[in-house]
């Protein structure tokens, strides 16, 4: 199963600030023993909320844009990974061993044709061969 990791900004991600070369050097490690392990599929940081921006839609689908940096950080994405595990379970497992400290990280199984109806099965598997 693929699964996306989503660490949530916290007030020095969104300063910023990267950690300091010790802690940058133990993430760093931990990323080594995800990619050791064969789980890593992608995976990045992400600049801050100031330097993004957000599209809501309307009712009618309508756009309405909005220039960062957004209130709550504990909304904002501040990097993703995608992995391939076994269980949500061992996602969670590995996301406890991180360096990470006064932070909050989200796991979620990315959908995939086990996730539908079997009435969905041809959609699926047209819409994923084009997409290739």
């Amino acid at each position: 199963m693929k699964v996306m990791i989503l660490g949530k900004a916290t007030a020095r991600s969104e300063a910023g600030e990267f950690g300091s070369p010790e802690e940058f050097a133990a993430m760093n490690q931990f990323n080594e023993e995800l990619i050791e392990a064969g789980i890593v599929l992608a995976g990045d940081g992400l600049q801050p909320s100031s330097k993004g921006k957000r599209v809501a839609f309307d009712g009618d689908g309508e756009a309405t844009v909005t220039d960062g940096p957004f209130a709550e950080t504990k909304e904002v994405v501040a990097g993703y990974g995608i992995w391939q595990v076994s269980s949500i379970e061992e996602a969670v497992e590995w996301v406890k061993r991180s360096p990470l400290r006064d932070s909050e990280v989200e796991v979620r199984k990315i959908l995939d044709a086990s996730d539908f109806d079997p009435s969905f099965a041809d959609l699926i598997a047209s819409a994923e061969e084009r997409a290739r």
